[in-house]
């Protein structure tokens, strides 16, 4: 029963770094605590390029072990390790095993739930996991931004399917790039999207409500927090405030702190500090 809470907490935890792009960077099995959180942040990131395979961490930029798209595998992986300590106290595997089991089926359920919340979708569709499913893999056709695209797909309309693109275009870091075929792919996932929209009761603004509640507005990207940082090493702590209000309404409108709400600079894109970060940041 001990074991079991441990890996649901963990597994609540890994969930929710999913849905807002939340990257940890070193997940060593020291790390994680039992209470369901986790310790030493260092090279930690939020996704900007909606990439499976990115990691914030310096050190584990080749293998890659602590990248967005593995962190539900590894927290996994660490759960195993926590049953292989507590097993010679019961010398029982059958118990933990199950529970390691449990989390493997569990995170699908899980993690189909959340991402049909995060599309403003609240009744089950046969076809919903294959729409998600294509959905991450036409973000990674080009470079798009996670937060930007998922916030301003709740002003997607039903019956407007052929605006789809234009609803999204401020995700594209470069959009000339979404064009012919890549833009095909879009318009027909739009398409989709849209005919499974219309089995929803919500109305368009009642889901674009709800799909802001778990879509953030506002995350703390690495150059945002370099700002800071350059800021206060010249004595100014404006910056350090004003990002510290602002993350307290993370999914707050917030009209006039709109600049914050915008891809990453393009100076930001290899900056030290800005792209990625090593374990002694």
């Amino acid at each position: 029963a001990f074991f079991k809470e441990v890996a649901n907490l963990s597994l609540e935890m890994v969930i929710h770094w999913q849905r807002v792009g939340f990257v940890h960077g070193v997940m060593n099995t020291d790390n994680m605590s039992i209470l369901g959180f986790t310790l030493d942040y260092g090279p930690y990131g939020w996704l900007e390029d909606y990439d499976h395979g990115w990691t914030p961490n310096t050190t584990d930029s080749q293998n890659k072990r602590y990248r967005y798209g593995s962190q539900p595998e590894v927290v996994l992986w660490n759960l195993y390790q926590l049953a292989n300590a507590l097993y010679p106290l019961v010398e029982e595997a059958e118990g933990f095993e199950l529970v390691l089991e449990n989390y493997k089926a569990d995170y699908g359920t899980k993690y189909l739930l959340m991402m049909r919340s995060k599309l403003g979708l609240f009744s089950e569709g046969e076809k919903d996991q294959l729409l998600v499913q294509d959905l991450e893999a036409r973000l990674q056709l080009t470079e798009t931004d996670m937060t930007l695209f998922f916030r301003d797909l709740s002003n997607f309309r039903k019956g407007n399917a052929s605006e789809g693109l234009e609803v999204v275009k401020d995700a594209f870091y470069i959009p000339n790039e979404v064009s012919d075929s890549i833009a095909q792919q879009w318009r027909e996932w739009f398409l989709r999207y849209g005919d499974r929209l219309e089995k929803e009761a919500l109305s368009d603004s009642e889901r674009k409500e709800k799909m802001n509640r778990v879509n953030p507005k506002y995350v703390l990207r690495n150059y945002m927090a370099q700002l800071a940082i350059d800021a206060a090493d010249k004595g100014d702590y404006s910056v350090i405030d004003e990002l510290f209000q602002l993350l307290k309404q993370p999914y707050s409108e917030q009209k006039d702190q709109e600049k914050w709400f915008a891809k990453r600079p393009d100076w930001a894109r290899h900056k030290v500090g800005c792209s990625m970060l090593s374990c002694s940041s």
